[in-house]
């Protein structure tokens, strides 16, 4: 006799189990299908993709109450113990096309800072490399090479971050002493004076996605002033200013949809229109400090219209509606999804254009959550992956 509500479990002998198959924002695969129980990945990915009419065959991923599918549908239900008496929910989930070799050893060693290095970020198109030092100064390196391209001298205190523009025309660097210099990638001489304006550290910067404008013109900065401002490259000044935290500006990020996400030390996260600076909605969650911001289309905003491809756009409107279309793939129908990291050991997971209310809560971590390489702490977290589910659960697997 069964228990309360609860099938025999069942395993791969030849029966059959009707399913659902929907893709991660429960958006359903059309009607459902019975199953044969030795059914497996493969045979799945084949249905997934005659479904979706793709003319390429991808690879796909199967979940089942969270549980990657990677054997037999019945022996996965055995060993589960899922209830047959119900539809079976099966999520798909699209994967890379490429397969990534486990890193094992150190392919270079990039040497020429005298000083420790404090901000890394890759270019747009993934060729080149930009550095930031406790030696004052930027280095841009040739990721083909392993080789220095340019030297960017004017800081006269710690380059504490760098950012490239989407479209890869500008790059720009904060300092300890609060101002911004923008560089020219092709010659690594200053493009004009440096912003100033803060009146302490820069802690972040962020361009406005080339999607929504291009060339890129605007970037916003954060600091432990406690503002946050929009500059505009071509008039070189702040067109905004963005206050209203009361401790210190620990991060900041520009979304697609183009809205500005700033993380502050009064343990809130403040989401900013852009064309006059109001403030649309204030997300409160965190019992502590908000370290570190990362956002669900993260990829598609710094990568802009570069891809595999290498394709070279003839004019800027070409390539803002590249850009357009790669970051409407990559979010599909879902609404952009916000993730802050916090000194409470927690993280949230927020959707900031429909709710100030935290859509789940990230638990488990014994110390602090920060992308501040400089804060010293052991064993803390110095990054965070977006979790697109929204399950509240955070997996990592080496292919």
């Amino acid at each position: 006799m069964e228990g309360a509500g609860v099938a025999a479990p069942v395993a791969d002998d030849g029966g059959l189990v009707i399913c659902q198959l929907s893709d991660p924002e429960g958006e359903r695969l059309g009607p459902q299908l019975a199953f044969p129980l030795n059914v497996g990945p493969l045979q799945l990915q084949e249905i997934v993709n005659a479904r979706l009419n793709n003319e390429e065959k991808l690879p796909y991923a199967f979940y089942i109450l969270d549980e990657e599918l990677v054997e037999y549908l019945g022996t996965f239900l055995h060993k589960k113990k899922v209830s047959v008496e119900r539809t079976v929910q099966i999520v798909y989930q699209p994967q890379a096309i490429f397969r990534i070799r486990p890193v094992n050893r150190c392919s270079a060693t990039i040497a020429g800072h005298t000083e420790a290095v404090l901000s890394v970020v890759f270019s747009p198109d993934g060729r080149n490399l930009a550095s930031g030092s406790g030696d004052t100064t930027v280095r841009l390196w040739d990721l083909s090479t392993q080789t220095p391209l340019f030297t960017c001298t004017g800081h006269k205190n710690w380059v504490l971050c760098v950012a490239w523009s989407p479209d890869g025309k500008h790059l720009v660097s904060g300092s300890k002493a609060g101002e911004i210099i923008s560089w020219d990638p092709q010659t690594g001489k200053p493009s004009g004076n440096p912003f100033i304006g803060h009146k302490k550290w820069i802690t972040g910067i962020s361009w406005e996605p080339v999607h929504l404008q291009s060339p890129c013109r605007r970037f916003v900065s954060s600091s432990k002033d406690g503002d946050a401002r929009i500059w505009d490259i071509q008039l070189r000044k702040c067109v905004i200013s963005l206050t209203g935290h009361t401790l210190a500006v620990t991060c900041v990020k520009w979304g697609g949809d183009g809205m500005i996400y700033t993380g502050s030390q009064d343990c809130t996260i403040k989401v900013w229109e852009t064309s006059q600076g109001k403030l649309i909605r204030e997300l409160k969650g965190h019992g502590h400090w908000v370290n570190s911001l990362a956002l669900s289309t993260e990829y598609s905003l710094r990568t802009g219209a570069f891809d595999h491809s290498h394709k070279q756009y003839s004019s800027p409107e070409e390539m803002k509606e590249a850009a357009l279309a790669r970051y409407h793939n990559m979010k599909g129908n879902a609404p952009e999804r916000l993730v802050s990291g916090s000194d409470d050991f927690t993280m949230i997971l927020w959707e900031p254009a429909n709710s100030k209310h935290p859509k789940t809560r990230l638990t488990g971590h014994q110390q602090f959550m920060t992308w501040n390489e400089m804060a010293g702490w052991p064993r803390s977290v110095l990054g965070m992956a977006h979790c697109r589910t929204g399950s509240g659960r955070l997996t990592s697997k080496q292919r």
